[in-house]
């Protein structure tokens, strides 16, 4: 073999390990994780949430993420001590909801507060990768320059989140497409002026369609930004959300399956987190486990 061909043959075999190097590394980026916000059995948790846990796990959930940070605690309980319950139960906490806003950001001082720093600190303890705000003041969206500043202090805890291995985050409701701003969808102005690198996105695929929004229009004019989702099924009402409430998968309007594989085949996504409201008489632990059977029917 001369020297000119071993070069080549040297090159394309470097090029086939990069290929092969790219192909598992898309696989493990692909890798998606399946979960349940314990918002859907509140009520069970605030009776008795040790006892709901264990019913959780024994359903075959692995990954939960939490509704319920008050005063410094996880449920009543302190951050070491919830993460080992977790750990004891074999259950992770990928993400968690936690609103920021007035309180946890002093304007002039360019600070956050220790609260919200303390709150970021037990996010990491008890292993979370996101943390997640779902929730936007009403103070922040009356005009676009005040939600556009706004949104510069979301990158900020972003880089805040990022500097304890997470990263922040928002999740949506129904408002962020009724409501304009100098004719701007207020999900429009969230999303063009926050950083993906620093703030994540949580698509509720249910909650913004009684506003007018559609996932499936979302995650193909913004590829990429939806790193979870919020896997929910609607069915007329005359409560919540305009019109509609959360039903169990696959009875609803939504075509869930459609969009989970969207988001998952879109290169996002790969936090997929159950969450149902509304029960339509039925109890809601027996609700959330028939959600994650057809999650596993759909190959989730």
């Amino acid at each position: 073999m001369n020297r000119r061909d071993f070069v080549s043959n040297s090159a394309k075999a470097l090029a086939g390990t990069m290929l092969f190097s790219q192909n598992v590394f898309a696989k493990k980026k692909a890798k998606h994780t399946v979960g349940i916000q314990l918002y859907s059995v509140r009520e069970d948790m605030k009776k008795d949430p040790m006892a709901t846990l264990k019913k959780v796990a024994e359903m075959g959930y692995k990954n939960v993420e939490h509704a319920n940070y008050v005063n410094g605690k996880f449920y009543g309980w302190t951050a070491s001590e919830f993460r080992k319950i977790l750990d004891d139960l074999g259950l992770k906490m990928p993400s968690g909801h936690t609103v920021f806003g007035k309180g946890h950001y002093v304007e002039d001082k360019k600070q956050f507060t220790d609260t919200w720093k303390k709150l970021v600190d037990d996010a990491a303890i008890c292993g979370q990768k996101y943390v997640i705000s779902p929730w936007l003041d009403i103070a922040y969206r009356k005009d676009f320059d005040q939600l556009k500043r706004f949104m510069e202090v979301f990158n900020k805890n972003g880089e805040l989140c990022q500097s304890a291995g997470m990263k922040f985050g928002y999740h949506n409701h129904d408002f962020e497409f009724s409501l304009k701003l100098s004719s701007v969808k207020v999900y429009d102005i969230m999303l063009q002026n926050t950083d993906p690198k620093l703030v994540a996105q949580q698509l509720d695929i249910g909650n913004m369609y009684g506003g007018g929004g559609r996932a499936a229009e979302l995650l193909a004019q913004y590829p990429g930004r939806f790193e979870l989702m919020h896997v929910k099924d609607e069915i007329k009402s005359t409560g919540e959300h305009g019109g509609w409430e959360s039903a169990i998968l696959g009875v609803g309007v939504i075509g869930v399956k459609d969009i989970i594989d969207m988001g998952k085949k879109s290169g996002g996504t790969t936090q997929f987190i159950i969450e149902q409201e509304s029960y339509q008489g039925k109890a809601p632990l027996d609700c959330i486990k028939e959600d994650l059977a057809m999650m596993k029917k759909w190959g989730y």
